[in-house]
């Protein structure tokens, strides 16, 4: 925006002294609103946005991988760790972060215009879930034939929705709610339990949910990560923390944050179960021994 006025006030042969005096009064009107927009962000506490019942990746006693991650972000920066508790539903950014109750979500998909991005910390994917013995083991992509006539349960709504309409296996699909308070509902462990009963043949769910779970309590059902869709929307996406826009200088302090500590972060992810992708979403990310 500068170099803008720089070229007007040129155009304009307007003096260089008349330029200065512009550009002080430029820097004069700004600095008090970014000042304001960086004060936001608590000093005395690392403050984070989460949801009270979201295991496996948040809950209120601590239990999920986001609550370890802040953890760790909160012990790096010598903060002790507050949260602020909403259902992640319609109205959680607008009533928690942009409502100043707290300063970071630790987990939040990359571009979303909601939230400031930081730097993506994980990618992961979409997965399908099916009985280890079930003829759909060996699928890996929701355009195999042998999905055809099978009763396939999905997050209504989401990306994974409109390849199981485009490959004709919506008639006999279940869907579940997207949207939900997970204190009273919880749809990825109604359809697990739907598919361990018979009720649906495969289930698919978002990766850093339905692969936790599996590992948690589930050993008799098999994750596939869906990396091989021939068509568009992507299954897979990167993750990051997400500030309030306009918190340039919060947003770099996590990055570096992150960039130092990726290799614990990678350990708690891992630990938990998440399917970790490369950065293209294209095979697992490759870890160290």
């Amino acid at each position: 925006m500068r170099s803008e006025m720089l070229k007007t006030i040129a155009s304009a042969a307007i003096s260089l002294a008349a330029a200065a005096g512009i550009l002080l009064l430029a820097v004069a009107s700004t600095t008090p609103a970014a000042a304001q927009t960086s004060d936001l962000v608590s000093k005395q506490a690392f403050r984070v946005c989460a949801d009270p019942a979201n295991l496996p990746m948040s809950d209120r006693s601590g239990k999920g991988f986001e609550n370890r991650i802040a953890e760790l972000m909160a012990s790096r920066l010598g903060l002790p760790l507050e949260y602020t508790w909403f259902p992640m539903a319609t109205g959680f950014i607008r009533k928690t972060l942009q409502a100043n109750a707290c300063d970071v979500v630790i987990g939040y998909a990359q571009g979303d215009e909601l939230v400031l991005n930081t730097n993506h910390y994980y990618t992961s994917a979409y997965v399908l879930i099916v009985a280890s013995s079930s003829p759909l083991a060996g699928v890996t992509t929701l355009a195999d034939p042998l999905l055809k006539d099978k009763r396939i349960g999905v997050i209504a709504g989401t990306p994974p929705a409109t390849h199981v309409a485009r490959n004709g296996l919506m008639p006999k699909a279940k869907g579940y709610h997207l949207m939900v308070d997970r204190r009273y509902e919880d749809p990825a462990e109604e359809m697990l339990a739907d598919l361990k009963s018979g009720a649906i043949d495969a289930a698919i769910l978002w990766g850093p949910i339905g692969a936790p779970l599996v590992k948690a309590s589930h050993p008799e059902l098999k994750v596939t990560p869906l990396l091989s869709e021939p068509t568009s929307p992507k299954l897979f996406y990167r993750i990051t923390m997400g500030v309030r826009q306009g918190e340039k200088v919060w947003e770099r302090k996590l990055n570096s944050l992150i960039r130092r500590n990726q290799s614990a972060i990678n350990a708690i992810l891992a630990e938990a179960g998440v399917p970790l992708l490369n950065d293209m979403g294209t095979g697992p990310l490759e870890l160290p021994n």
